[in-house]
């Protein structure tokens, strides 16, 4: 596990266009379903329990948030997808920021899609992956909740979600990953690395 991520801290949200920071550095973007463990994952990744809100209501990230790392480098945190009790206009609103962020952010390098690893490639996932795909965005899909699953059911789960993504684009990859328990940090670290451009310490 590197200490790189623990030096994480958070930058600033923004609700609009408006509201985001001047594009520099490199960052890296964090999108699923509002279940799938993405703020979790981001606190376990950097080692700190309230870096990334959590809640047990679905749908509470209504901003982008911007988390800072050495050498201009950026993680951030998109509004969960698939929101519960959000009305009409809103999840409409919160679509079309994160379209022009995704679409015309010129430091992103990449983007996680996290997933529930007992519920993978649902519809909304689907049509992330292919608006991601369409848009050329380099994409790496996170199997969380692994610990829910025995060994044998997590593999095979993984297997079947590398075959639909070859489908899509063979560059995507996947993994295995437990918020919980810090399975899969190790490898999501490396994937990371490789889009910051970064070998820390």
């Amino acid at each position: 596990m590197s200490a790189f991520y623990q030096q994480a801290k958070f930058l600033q949200s923004a609700s609009s266009v408006n509201t985001l920071p001047p594009e520099f550095g490199n960052e890296v973007a964090f999108a699923g379903r509002s279940n799938s463990g993405k703020s979790s994952t981001l606190n376990k990744l950097c080692q700190q329990k309230s870096l990334a809100r959590t809640s047990k209501t679905p749908g509470r990230t209504q901003l982008i948030n911007f988390f800072g790392l050495p050498g201009d480098k950026f993680l951030v945190d998109l509004p969960g997808y698939g929101y519960a009790k959000v009305p009409e206009k809103v999840k409409l609103q919160w679509q079309q920021f994160i379209e022009i962020y995704l679409t015309q952010r010129s430091p992103l390098a990449g983007l996680v899609i996290m997933m529930d690893i007992r519920r993978p490639m649902l519809e909304n996932d689907m049509n992330m992956l292919n608006w991601s795909n369409s848009r050329n965005l380099p994409v790496h899909v996170v199997l969380n909740k692994s610990d829910k699953l025995k060994h044998g059911q997590a593999k095979s789960a993984l297997l079947k979600t590398q075959q639909q993504l070859k489908q899509i684009n063979p560059d995507y990859t996947v993994q295995i990953f437990s918020a919980l328990k810090g399975i899969g940090i190790d490898d999501l670290e490396k994937k990371l690395n490789i889009w910051f451009e970064n070998e820390p310490n």
